[in-house]
């Protein structure tokens, strides 16, 4: 029997989260996760949703910012919640679940806020995710969808190749196509913005991912993608 997407997805994941790959995402990603932060606004008593956790870093990020409040990670990944459980010993106000975007393992209207950075192009189905995330909100609770990997920036299309050798389907979408998916699941006030990232590109760029470090330079000036809504 073929594997579903989503234990393709586990697969994959378990194999990034052993090889330590997990470890490196807050490395990576924290120059356009910190300004998407401070316009969210959180306050003490949030309750946030962190979707596709990974091993935890940015909920554990969070969790400090919303010492009245709480934090659920999620991530279709066992390897990764189980590193992320260890990081979090001892914090409180947090707890992680195995679960994905497609059934998201909380009651409806749950959240004040959630988030996923770096995870909705890979989504099975990122309509009925978006809906998945509408209905665990409250009414006045807010959905943030941080990307790197989207249609608008040339310079991460190459990134499908490197996709397709994963055995995983991706996504690339425009910022009005997952605009438009927000409208559909219901939210309003839905908009887009550029997150740039200012990190220096090295000298010489030896990855898989772009061409050469002057691609890279490029890359980060386009900015990652952030799209939000409200639920009414």
């Amino acid at each position: 029997m073929a594997a579903t997407a989503d234990e393709q997805l586990r697969e994959e994941f378990n194999r990034w989260a052993e090889a330590g790959r997990g470890d490196d995402m807050e490395k990576e990603h924290l120059p356009i996760v910190l300004p998407t932060l401070e316009l969210m606004n959180l306050e003490a008593s949030d309750q946030v949703l962190d979707l596709g956790c990974g091993t935890g870093w940015l909920s554990r990020l969070i969790a400090g910012r919303v010492p009245q409040g709480s934090v659920v990670g999620v991530d279709l990944s066992d390897e990764m919640i189980g590193r992320a459980q260890k990081a979090s010993a001892g914090l409180a106000n947090m707890s992680f679940r195995v679960g994905g975007v497609d059934r998201i393992p909380a009651p409806g209207a749950t959240f004040t806020k959630t988030i996923s950075v770096e995870s909705a192009y890979y989504w099975p189905d990122p309509a009925q995710g978006l809906c998945e995330i509408s209905r665990v909100l409250r009414p006045g609770g807010s959905a943030w969808v941080l990307i790197n990997y989207y249609g608008d920036n040339l310079y991460c299309h190459r990134w499908g190749k490197v996709f397709a050798t994963l055995a995983i389907e991706t996504h690339l979408l425009a910022a009005e196509e997952w605009a438009q998916l927000f409208r559909d699941a219901g939210l309003s006030g839905v908009a887009h913005r550029r997150i740039p990232d200012p990190t220096p590109a090295p000298e010489t760029y030896t990855g898989r991912w772009f061409r050469d470090a002057e691609e890279l330079r490029k890359f980060r000036e386009e900015g990652a993608l952030l799209v939000y809504g409200e639920k009414q």
